[in-house]
């Protein structure tokens, strides 16, 4: 997805909301000499990421906030990545302006986000709101980024994953509340099989963006 070489030690890539490290693990195992920034709100995400990968960096920020003195750190990311994060919050534009700040000018970024109607269980687990590719086009332009491209992912079954969980309703709320049932253990198992099987476009309902940063 972010088109790096193995054997590249000048790439610098930035994760915007590294969460508890999983994609940071997967990443410097497979490119041990590209140096990453992983930054998340979650104190205790940033622990257990540090935890899971001490050979990289994480820093604790709120993208939303100005950068304390810590967190304002030398580092011109080559590469970015955003999954799953401009869905939560109130002011997308600021996070990802305040993001560019760890951004060398013509960084390539990377967004996912979810596409297709909001539901119940999307509302329950703090969604805002979700976008197709042209909303999302336009809010990296307007945050400082020229998009080269912006589709929709994930057909078939990322769509037949949605539709399952709107059809689920509130009673997918109770589902996840406490220790995960045999429905919501099968189901995460089978779905993470048949993702695997998705068409990169034109017809999910994942939304996908890569942007450069124009830093003008």
């Amino acid at each position: 997805m972010l088109g790096i070489d193995p054997r590249d030690a000048s790439a610098h890539v930035l994760e915007i909301g590294s969460g508890t490290g999983r994609f940071a693990e997967e990443f410097h195992a497979r490119l041990p000499f590209a140096s990453f920034l992983g930054l998340d709100l979650s104190h205790t995400g940033v622990e257990l990421s540090r935890g899971r990968v001490p050979a990289v960096r994480f820093i604790q920020r709120d993208l939303l906030q100005p950068a304390a003195a810590e967190q304002r750190i030398d580092f011109s990311a080559t590469h970015a990545l955003c999954s799953e994060v401009l869905e939560h919050v109130d002011d997308p534009g600021l996070l990802l302006r305040n993001a560019t700040k760890y951004m060398a000018p013509g960084c390539k970024l990377v967004v996912t986000v979810p596409g297709g109607r909001r539901n119940a269980f999307d509302a329950h687990i703090g969604h805002r709101r979700h976008y197709t590719p042209g909303e999302l086009a336009a809010l990296l332009e307007s945050a400082g980024f020229t998009v080269e491209r912006a589709y929709g992912a994930g057909f078939p079954f990322f769509n037949l994953y949605r539709v399952c969980t709107t059809l689920r309703g509130r009673r997918l709320i109770q589902d996840v509340s406490g220790k995960p049932g045999w429905l919501v253990h099968g189901g995460g198992v089978v779905f993470g099989v048949l993702f695997r099987l998705n068409l990169m476009y034109p017809w999910g309902w994942q939304t996908v963006a890569v942007a450069r940063y124009r830093a003008d």
